[in-house]
């Protein structure tokens, strides 16, 4: 149960109080909007995701088939020579982004054209297995920022819903039960004022009475 705070029951600190709650609340609305947003932007991450691993497992099904007959037919060290100095294939850009003040690294993987080699010791597949090893790794880029985002949302999902309970079940009680305390002590000391003063004019017109 939330403690009250330890605030001296003044009609000055009731009004402060009482201003501090209002920020509190209009604090905690934009929370739970920001929450929401939150929600929504995790759900559609989540859809993305899991399209793309679905794409990538059967990408890496693909290259890998392809690579094992390209492998067959000309052998590991032809391969490597075939492969040895090719310039790379893919252009990646990665560049920061930012949703709902959630920032993940947005990557761009564009394939480039196949650099020509000489048909000394290659095979026809080798390449057909350059291009379906280009395209998953287009995909695993894809794959790399779509996770590195949801994980980043659902992190800020997670301290944002936080922030919201401390707020409606630990902060926000704590000020209203303090604002309850101190409006108490002063009904309190007003009726106890009002009292006094009565006592003052019961004597002031008893003393009248026999003077």
């Amino acid at each position: 149960m939330p403690v009250r705070l330890k605030i001296p029951p003044t009609k000055s600190a009731l009004l402060g109080l009482k201003k501090q709650v209002a920020f509190l609340e209009q604090g905690h609305a934009l929370l739970e909007r920001k929450k929401e947003l939150l929600t929504r932007l995790v759900y559609e991450r989540l859809k993305i995701y899991r399209q793309l691993r679905g794409e990538v497992r059967l990408a890496v099904q693909e290259g890998y088939y392809w690579l094992s007959i390209t492998h067959m037919r000309m052998g590991r060290y032809a391969i490597r020579n075939a492969a040895f100095g090719l310039k790379p294939a893919l252009d990646v850009k990665i560049l920061p982004r930012s949703s709902i003040g959630v920032q993940y690294p947005a990557v761009t993987a564009d394939a480039l054209p196949l650099e020509p080699i000489g048909l000394m010791g290659t095979d026809a597949s080798f390449d057909e297995t350059r291009l379906k090893l280009i395209h998953m790794t287009v995909l695993l880029a894809r794959l790399g920022e779509a996770e590195t985002a949801l994980w980043r949302l659902l992190e800020e999902q997670r301290k944002t819903q936080k922030r919201v309970n401390a707020l409606k079940y630990n902060v926000i009680p704590r000020y209203r039960m303090t604002i309850q305390f101190i409006q108490s002590n002063l009904e309190e000391e007003e009726r106890n004022t009002l009292f006094q003063i009565k006592l003052l004019r019961e004597q002031a017109e008893t003393t009248a009475q026999h003077g």
